[in-house]
């Protein structure tokens, strides 16, 4: 069964930059979708971007829209998400997803779309 490991998290004043990495491990890897959501204390889990696995037109949540990006690299199971520009609100738990359904860029922002998931990385941005 394929596992999701996401790394890269921390501590980081407003304004600086994260690269958080979700690796998979334990089987076959072919998903359809992978996404990055994340959620912090007393939040529900949000919607931050999502990307075909193929590679393709990437979405993003708009409060992250030319802060962050979302990345892959096949050859090593490996999920990105580029994070630049901190702001404090951007604190929260990150989680890596996959998907092997076909969904709109609508429906991969559903949290329901996604059939697995890592632990989270936490992110702690300071003002």
């Amino acid at each position: 069964q394929v596992q999701l490991v996401e790394s890269g998290g921390g501590l980081v004043q407003a304004g600086g930059s994260l690269r958080l990495s979700c690796a998979a491990s334990g089987g076959t890897f072919s998903p359809t979708t992978m996404g990055w959501f994340r959620q912090a204390p007393g939040k529900e889990r949000e919607f931050v971007a999502t990307m075909p696995w193929s590679g393709g037109s990437a979405y993003y949540t708009d409060s992250v829209k030319g802060r962050f990006t979302i990345s892959r690299d096949n050859t090593k199971n490996t999920l990105y998400l580029q994070m630049n520009s901190l702001k404090p609100e951007d604190t929260a738990n990150y989680h890596c997803a996959s998907s092997n359904y076909v969904c709109s860029a609508y429906g991969c922002s559903r949290p329901g779309a996604y059939t697995a998931w890592g632990q989270g990385t936490q992110v702690t941005v300071s003002s």
